[in-house]
């Protein structure tokens, strides 16, 4: 029966106080709710606060470096390679996971797989970290067959594993090591510097060379391999997090691979140094400096007794680029600056002659031309540097230049300063100034220290590579070019050029273009009527340059022996090479810096391996000459 409340008594069926009800009933569920909810948030962080984060603490993520192959090394055709990687293995022992008793047996076991001795393996694994599931490496570059060995037991060896490490294989490893250089673990003081480049304790990183010039390119970015494990390091989820390493960078360099062999072979065991290079461009096609190492030893467990012993052969000095890092006397090719000074200065005139009789007194001292009684006779500038006359420069430095403009010459043509050549280090050489000697040595700058700098004797210094710039200015007319050894980098998946290196002027000289012209002329002169035209002569290319003989010892009992050339003569500077041989005093004395040039030029320009260039040159004789002096 239907009923309502009439008077104010009641309300019929969906009146206000039926809705209020609902909505009194859903806030109520909604404070409940709430209470539930921040019960439930009290609980956790405030009740079991304490034992969640004890928790977290013992769980986290293991994270390991995969590393990175680094970019390879190519020569400037790109199609022969210099430097690869090669696959190889390092093992590593987790501790932790070696059954309790069993360290010592599992230890033993190993080390004789590995050829070292259980006390080797000890020293990494002391004892207080033998329940740690962090892995420690025992050794790297091991063969596969000894991790294939090491497979076959792995139920006898508990804890070990292996992973895959590359290392570098220096596949022209004779005279280019100067230039490539080699790799190694990083040292503490290099991460010092390096910390915040993305490196880390366990990265390889280049330590001469090209390796360290460019070592940020040729790095690559290490891949990551992550797990979750407990707080002493055991895994607690089966798949990894893997994040696949980036190679590094392919690098081109300027180096001529048959060059460089052909000028290694030239020089041979002969101690001293060969620069090759392009004058128009700066590119060096070889680079070759004697004594030279092996690169490959340092990947090998013999490195550090190796580098100790190319530490100790202060002789010889085999890790020292001689190209780069070496400076000498330059002797009789710095008659090249004097001649383009005298006749910029205007100082002199070509064409007037200086008489030579062998010898020059100055003061209280006699100084004797290379040739004595009776000397050059009357010679002109041109048969003054075609006969490397010593009095004639001696009267022009001392009378008519003076040691300023000498000194300024000089570094116009680049000595004294760094050729910024993209090597890690190199020498700067020294040319010497009256304020020098002064603050030096407390005495004045005398005459007879401008005659000993005019013919490139005294204090003056310079590195092979320079004095390539020095004749690369002569062929160019006025200009030298930075000289490079990156030609271009790649990607090392697609093979793109990514950057490509090009000429940047380094040095540009104000003198007048009819000075290199007469110097030029000069210089072609001295090699076909100077004293270099037997050891220059040459039926396939005609060179332009200059000999020098370096004192090094009193009474001229040994000499440096230099050539310095540019060909073809008639040539763009473009089609021009620039070759710079230096043959230490340390070396039987047999003037050989003018033949190992032109046997260079011939190979090049013939397109002729060594044995085939001193065949065509007539030089055999002197090889068997060589052999019976041995």
């Amino acid at each position: 029966m239907a009923f309502s409340f009439r008077n104010g008594r009641g309300l019929r069926k969906g009146s206000s106080l039926d809705k209020t009800s609902r909505i009194f009933l859903l806030g109520i569920l909604i404070f409940f709710g709430f209470v539930v909810y921040f019960y439930q948030l009290f609980y956790l962080q405030v009740i079991q606060g304490a034992e969640y984060r004890t928790q977290s603490k013992t769980i986290s993520s293991q994270v390991n470096t995969i590393p990175a192959q680094r970019g390879e090394i190519f020569d400037r055709n790109a199609n022969l390679p210099m430097v690869i990687n090669t696959e190889s293995f390092a093992v590593e022992i987790t501790p932790g996971e070696i059954p309790s008793g069993m360290y010592d047996t599992v230890v033993t076991k190993l080390a004789s797989m590995l050829g070292i001795s259980k006390y080797d393996i000890d020293k990494k694994i002391p004892k207080n970290i033998r329940r740690s599931y962090a892995t420690v490496q025992i050794r790297s570059n091991v063969p596969f067959s000894i991790i294939s060995n090491i497979a076959e037991n792995k139920t006898d060896l508990p804890g070990v594993s292996w992973i895959s490490k590359p290392i570098r294989n220096y596949v022209e490893s004779g005279s280019i090591s100067h230039v490539v250089g080699y790799v190694g673990d990083i040292t503490k003081e290099e991460m010092n510097v390096m910390y915040n480049q993305g490196y880390s304790q366990k990265s390889i990183v280049g330590k001469t060379g090209i390796e360290k010039q460019y070592d940020s390119l040729l790095q690559g970015t290490p891949g990551r391999s992550s797990r979750t494990v407990d707080v002493r390091g055991r895994v607690l989820s089966d798949t990894p997090i893997v994040e696949p390493p980036k190679m590094g960078k392919n690098l081109i360099l300027t180096i001529d691979t048959r060059i460089q062999t052909l000028a290694e072979k030239t020089l041979g065991n002969r101690v001293g140094a060969v620069v090759v290079l392009k004058p128009a461009t700066g590119e060096v096609l070889a680079m070759v400096s004697y004594p030279f190492f092996d690169p490959n030893i340092f990947n090998t467990d013999e490195a550090g007794e190796y580098y100790q012993s190319l530490i100790n052969d202060e002789k010889n000095r085999p890790l020292v680029n001689r190209a780069v890092n070496a400076t000498y006397p330059p002797a009789s090719t710095f008659k090249i600056i004097m001649s383009a000074a005298m006749l910029q200065e205007e100082a002199f005139s070509s064409a007037k002659k200086i008489e030579c009789k062998g010898k020059l007194y100055y003061g209280n001292r006699m100084f004797h031309c290379h040739v004595h009684e009776p000397g050059h006779g009357w010679l002109d500038m041109k048969n003054a540097l075609a006969q490397s006359c010593d009095v004639y420069y001696w009267t022009i430095g001392r009378d008519y230049l003076g040691i300023n403009k000498i000194a300024a010459y000089s570094k116009e043509f680049g000595l004294g300063q760094s050729a910024m050549i993209d090597l890690p280090s190199q020498q700067t050489g020294f040319v010497p100034s009256i304020e020098w000697k002064e603050r030096r040595f407390h005495e004045k700058w005398l005459g007879g220290d401008t005659m000993s700098c005019s013919i490139g004797q005294g204090y003056l210094l310079a590195t092979p590579l320079q004095m390539a710039d020095m004749v690369a200015m002569v062929s160019n007319s006025g200009v030298i070019y930075k000289p490079h050894i990156l030609k271009e980098v790649r990607d090392p998946v697609s093979n793109e050029v990514i950057r490509e290196v090009v000429p940047e002027v380094l040095f540009k000289s104000d003198i007048e273009p009819k000075v290199w012209k007469e110097v030029q002329e000069a210089m072609l002169y001295t090699i076909t009527d100077g004293t270099p035209q037997y050891p220059m002569h040459n039926k396939t290319v005609q060179a332009a340059g200059k000999t020098g003989t370096a004192e090094v010892a009193p009474y001229k009992t040994s000499w440096h022996s230099w050539m310095v050339a540019y060909a073809p003569y008639d040539a763009p500077p473009e089609d021009q090479v620039v070759v710079s041989t230096i043959v230490e005093a340390c070396n039987p004395w047999e003037w050989w810096a003018p033949y190992a040039t032109n046997i260079i030029l011939q190979g090049i320009f013939a397109n002729q391996n060594y044995e085939e260039a001193v065949e065509a040159l007539g030089f055999k004789y002197l090889m068997k000459n060589r052999a019976r002096q041995e």
